[in-house]
């Protein structure tokens, strides 16, 4: 009976002792001068990865932009999950030889063409544009 005692007031002294510096945490955060600013594209919801491959797949512009990767118009139609190792070498060679102000206009022309990108290609646009984000590079996606 003691035994389950001391575990319970252990319990309830730790719930107690998170619980303040939890509080003190909020006030000290609350208190703060420093606002930070999160600028979102029009319409997004917050959850950036979403935003971001929603935004990177639809294109404003109507015109199709080569990026010296005609190849790439053999593999439309396909589905994300068909493609070969050798085929996802060659997205992934075009896409790190871009210049960082051509990747937002890679995609566009990607979805444009109707080609879908293997999918550890799209997630490595994704990172490559967050880091442009998070770097400072304005780069328009829309």
């Amino acid at each position: 009976m003691t035994g389950a005692f001391i575990i319970l007031l252990a319990t309830v002294v730790t719930g107690v002792v998170l619980y303040v510096q939890h509080r003190y945490e909020m006030r000290k955060k609350s208190d703060s001068d420093e606002v930070e600013e999160v600028v979102r594209p029009e319409g997004c919801c917050g959850m950036h990865e979403v935003c971001e491959k929603d935004s990177l797949l639809s294109g404003v512009s109507g015109s199709i932009e080569y990026y010296e990767d005609e190849e790439l118009d053999a593999y439309k139609g396909m589905q994300a999950d068909e493609y070969t190792e050798e085929q996802i070498e060659q997205f992934r060679d075009v896409l790190y030889t871009l210049r960082r102000e051509e990747v937002a206009g890679w995609a566009r022309s990607i979805q444009l063409r109707e080609i879908t990108l293997p999918s550890i290609i799209q997630d490595e646009l994704l990172m490559i544009i967050s880091e442009m984000r998070d770097g400072g590079l304005n780069v328009q996606l829309r």
